[in-house]
């Protein structure tokens, strides 16, 4: 019977067996048998017909480094230096513009492709943007802007004339017309003037006929917050759209908004004017994203500031509880206010160690030493957690994870009303709402009155504001917490996640 390692000699090949035997006892040496060349995929020379240069460049090629590798090959933070301090916060703050808006690639070229179709065949339209706050929706539109203008030039066509408005900026909802007719005004459309007539008149007459001038040029028009003309005067909301489908109209409009649903609820109207828009959304960001996000801001800096560890705590929190990256932000900057404060709280004490360092023998002295060499030059994952449970822990956190069930369903109902962009309710509303969610779950419903009852008890923990109505039914409902206190937290019950989530 064959022993093991005979049977392994001849499944390898047992002539390697007895030339090392020969080779010991002075035998002969027979030739080595020929070299198995691997799979290119798991040797580096490939095949026996990869070019000798090529093995050479992938023997001495630099492997690829990740975005997070890049933190640990900068050097070290100093934050004592107030150039280096203001330069972390400036990267972090929400003003700052970066160079390039990354993880909405796909969104952007969306809109672009759309303003260029327009151009180029010189006709109007309307497009809606939607997304929840915090994704990124204004400064795609105005890197769009950017782009289209320098597009325009290079292809040949007519720079485009620019309106960028925020809703939110408007006394009046229709004064959103005006900015639009003063553009127009400096073109030779207003040889008559007739102030009787209103701004929008003046707009529709001047896109309902062939204008002989051929100043006019495609005018793209950014309405942001176009939630607020809904909650105002949905009429406005209407005759903005229609614009765009007036026979010599040359307007492209893009409505950006946080309110989700506004095109499902406004868009059978819209389409029964003909000004159906064209619906571009803007997901909440993921983990991956933000943290993709967080990196490019710090990637400008020379210097490592936060451990890769903690700001994937930073990222997998916020898109946990919003996805919303100026949350992100926010957490960001609080770290740095919590490292500065460690930071002044280590030099009291090394102020006080240093006045009382003649009372010290020479053996306590090394401990003195020991402090001065403790440098804090980069934020930690304690750091990260300490921010964000100041972040998202909360008196009101607590509230809401201490509440019987049906009230955490009451503020689960009044948070996927709201967040279509409604400031508030009645409610029999919020009762319609919180019967689907018990519905869904086969969770016996209270009835009408118990939920007056605990929309009251809300109330009084300041989770909800209750209007006055003599019908309980008609009483308005406003939510008074950060919708993002409450994802955060029932975030930790599949329940209320999937309910959030949708």
């Amino acid at each position: 019977m064959p022993t093991i390692g005979a049977v392994r000699s001849e499944s390898t090949g047992g002539g390697s067996t007895a030339q090392k035997r020969r080779s010991i006892s002075g035998g002969p040496i027979s030739p080595p048998s020929p070299v198995k060349w691997k799979s290119p995929r798991r040797s580096v020379n490939g095949s026996p017909n990869t070019p000798s240069k090529e093995i050479e460049k992938r023997l001495y090629e630099p492997p690829r480094k990740n975005l997070s590798e890049t933190f640990v090959q900068k050097s070290k933070w100093n934050p004592r230096d107030s150039k280096q301090m203001n330069a972390v916060k400036e990267a972090l703050h929400v003003s700052t513009v970066p160079s390039a808006v990354v993880c909405r690639e796909e969104e952007q070229n969306r809109v672009m492709n759309f303003c260029k179709a327009c151009i180029e065949h010189g006709k109007s339209g309307s497009l809606y943007v939607c997304g929840c706050p915090g994704t990124g929706k204004s400064l795609s539109m105005e890197k769009v802007r950017q782009a289209l203008v320098h597009w325009a030039g290079q292809a040949g066509f007519q720079p485009p004339d620019l309106l960028s408005i925020s809703c939110t900026s408007l006394t009046n909802n229709s004064d959103i017309f005006g900015k639009v007719y003063q553009i127009l005004e400096k073109h030779e459309l207003r040889k008559k003037n007739n102030s009787s007539i209103s701004p929008l008149q003046h707009l529709r007459n001047i896109y309902s006929k062939k204008q002989q001038s051929t100043g006019m040029k495609m005018m793209l028009i950014i309405a942001d917050e176009l939630d607020y003309l809904i909650a105002r005067d949905r009429t406005v909301l209407h005759d903005l759209f229609m614009l765009t489908t007036l026979p010599f109209s040359s307007c492209i409009l893009i409505g950006v908004s946080n309110a989700i649903d506004l095109a499902d609820r406004f868009l059978p109207k819209l389409q029964s004017l003909n000004c159906k828009p064209m619906i571009v959304t803007y997901r909440a960001y993921s983990k991956d994203q933000i943290l993709k996000i967080l990196q490019q801001r710090l990637m400008a800096l020379p210097f490592a500031v936060f451990q890769p560890q903690a700001l994937e705590l930073c990222a997998r929190k916020v898109a946990a509880a919003s996805g919303d990256m100026r949350k992100t932000l926010s957490v960001c900057r609080s770290v740095i206010e919590i490292l500065e404060a460690e930071l002044r709280e280590s030099i009291n004490s090394l102020d006080l160690l240093s006045s009382e360092k003649r009372a010290f023998d020479q053996q306590s002295l090394p401990t003195l030493d020991s402090l001065k060499n403790q440098e804090i030059d980069i934020v930690r994952v304690d750091h990260m957690a300490t921010a964000l449970s100041k972040t998202f822990r909360s008196p009101t956190v607590d509230t809401i994870q201490s509440l019987p069930q049906h009230q955490q369903i009451i503020l689960c109902s009044a948070v996927r009303l709201f967040r279509a962009g409604r400031k508030d309710t009645t409610i029999g509303e919020l009762n319609k709402s919180y019967v689907d969610i018990c519905k869904s779950v086969v969770v016996p419903p209270i009835g009408i009155l118990e939920i007056s009852s605990m929309c009251r008890v809300l109330s009084d923990h300041g989770l909800l504001k209750l209007g006055q109505a003599r019908d309980d039914k008609l009483k308005r409902v406003t939510l008074k917490v950060d919708e993002a206190d409450i994802a955060f937290a029932l975030q930790g019950i599949r329940f209320f996640r999937n309910c959030l989530l949708q």
